[in-house]
This record gives C-alpha cells, structure tokens and sequence, in this order.
C-alpha cells in the first residue's frame, strides 16, 4: 500500500496548496482515503498499487461504501468518503494517465443539511460584546489585549458574517477603522474575495484592540496569539466555549453560530437572500436558503407561543 499512500498524500498536498481546501477538509479526506485504502486491501486481496486503482470499477466503490454502512457511518459521511475517493481518483486521471471509470455513475447518499443554529439577537449581541470581559486563567497574555482582541474578533463575525478562518487571515493593513467607508475586502473559499459593509461597532472594536496591543506592521497579523503568531482558531473557540459556560448560553453558542445568526437576523429583518448569499460568499443560493428554513422554525415558535389556541 505504500505506493498507494504515497498517491493519496500527492492528492492531499495538491488539495492543500493548490485549491487552497480548508485544513479541515484536507483532514477529513485523509481519513477517508486512509478508509479506503484500508478497505481495498481486504477487498482486492492485496495492497493496492496503481494498476489495481485503475482497474477499479463501480462495483467495488459501491462495496466500500456499503462496508461504510454497515459499520453504522452516516448518510453525509458516506457523501463525503465518496467525494474524498472521487477527487482523488480524478486527480490520478490528470497526473497519472488513470481512466476514473470506478466512479462513473456512481452518486453518493443525499446528506440532508443541517438546519444552521443561531442565537438570539440578544445572545449574540451580549456574545461579541462580553466574551472579551472573561479572561481566561493560564494565558500568558495581557489581560486588557485579550479582551479587546476577543470583543473585536467576536463582534467582527457576528457584524460581518465571516467565517472565523476568514476573520483570522486577515492582516493589520486589512482593518477597517472608524472614520472609513470602506468596504471590508475578504478572501473565502477557493481564494474568491467579495467585499463587506462594515457597522460602526465593529470599527470601533477593531481600532480599541489596535489601540490596546500597540503599533504593528501593516503585514502583521491582525488577530494574533500569546507569541505574535496569527492566532489559532482553537483559542477563539475555547475563549468562546469559556464564556457560554459562565453565561449559561446554549452549547451551539460557537464562533461559526455568530455566522449564522448575522444571515438568520438579516433575513428576518426582510433582508434579500440573493444579498445575504453575496455577504456570507456562498457559490450556491441553495445553501443560503437554508437560513429561509431557520426563519419559518423561528416564526412558528412564535406562533406557538402567542396564539391562543397553539397549546
């Protein structure tokens, strides 16, 4: 199998640097392929080498993943494994002169997508405004810099939409500050920018923790950790799970749930979903909407709660 490792890292070096994949994804897909691999040997009866990839057919996909099921893996688990075996044999055709006939016709499991899970307006309001207040034992950073980069970097997500990998690529010279109009320029998935409107509390936010952590090249890291680095997401995370333990928030309250609630609270401000598709930088407005289903969840709750005859 080591000829077939050593394949499946040239894939996952090529998904990383290339195609710019989240470190998750690229995670994830290891995993899967490693799975696979794993299965082929049992199945083929030996450990597989090119030619015994490229003599693979549907057949033996399908096998895999029945294998998958039986072993109780999920419906969008199983989607995934087979979009990691997919890739990965797609990229052997272009490298390596592979026919990918084992994934011709072949359609994975429907994964039904979550339901996103926001917070209140006044959970993520008090979120992005008091994480920051908490400081967090152990650190060996400045009190008062944690705190300002923490209610900067919560607000921004909640007042801006972005994902967190997004918020902590960005650089010193990148900050929108009070005083500008600007538009926040951001780099999401695949490397596609799109430019975002900017709330005066997030400017002000932004420039109180510059103004906390003192001077810093244009080039620095606009959100860094304890040793000047770009800060870790993990560390926004723990910051963020830190707080909701002592507020007694709910367990979705997570730096990804402030993404939500920023498109949830849009749309049901009467929010156009083709804009709120343009401000979160989804390629696909089927992913945007859905948030229209969060919205008809939180009106029949309501509904629930007011009309006389609900009970």
């Amino acid at each position: 199998m080591a000829e077939a490792r050593a394949l499946a890292a040239g894939y996952l070096d090529w998904l990383a640097r290339e195609r710019r994949a989240a470190a998750n994804t690229v995670e994830a897909y290891g995993l899967d392929l490693r799975d696979f691999l794993a299965f082929l040997t049992g199945h083929l009866g030996e450990e597989p080498d090119l030619a015994a990839l490229a003599a693979l057919r549907p057949a033996d996909i399908r096998a895999f993943l029945a294998a998958r099921a039986n072993a109780g893996a999920g419906n969008a688990t199983r989607a995934r494994q087979l979009a990691a075996i997919r890739g990965f044999l797609r990229h052997l055709a272009r490298t390596c002169g592979l026919s990918p006939l084992a994934i011709a016709n072949i359609r994975g499991p429907r994964a039904k997508p979550p339901v996103p899970r926001a917070l209140t307006p006044e959970q993520a309001k008090e979120v992005a405004a008091r994480t920051g207040s908490i400081h967090q034992p152990g650190h060996a950073e400045s009190p008062a810099e944690q705190a300002a980069r923490d209610t900067a970097l919560f607000t921004l997500l909640y007042g801006c939409g972005l994902r967190i990998a997004e918020a902590l690529a960005l650089d010193v010279r990148d900050a929108p500050l009070p005083g500008s109009q600007a538009a926040l320029r951001v780099t999401g998935k695949g490397g596609k920018q799109r430019l975002v409107p900017v709330l005066p509390a997030v400017r002000e936010a932004i420039a109180a923790y510059l103004v906390e952590r003192g001077g810093a090249p244009p080039e620095a890291p606009l959100f860094r950790g304890t040793r000047g680095a770009r800060l870790d997401p993990a560390v926004a995370q723990r910051a963020m799970r830190h707080y909701r333990r002592l507020a007694g928030l709910p367990e979705h309250a997570t730096p990804h749930a402030l993404r939500h609630s920023f498109a949830t609270h849009l749309l049901g401000g009467g929010a156009d979903l083709r804009a709120i598709q343009e401000l979160l930088g989804h390629a696909s407005l089927s992913t945007t909407q859905r948030y229209t289903r969060v919205d008809a969840a939180a009106l029949l709750e309501t509904w629930r709660r007011a009309h006389p005859r609900a009970g």
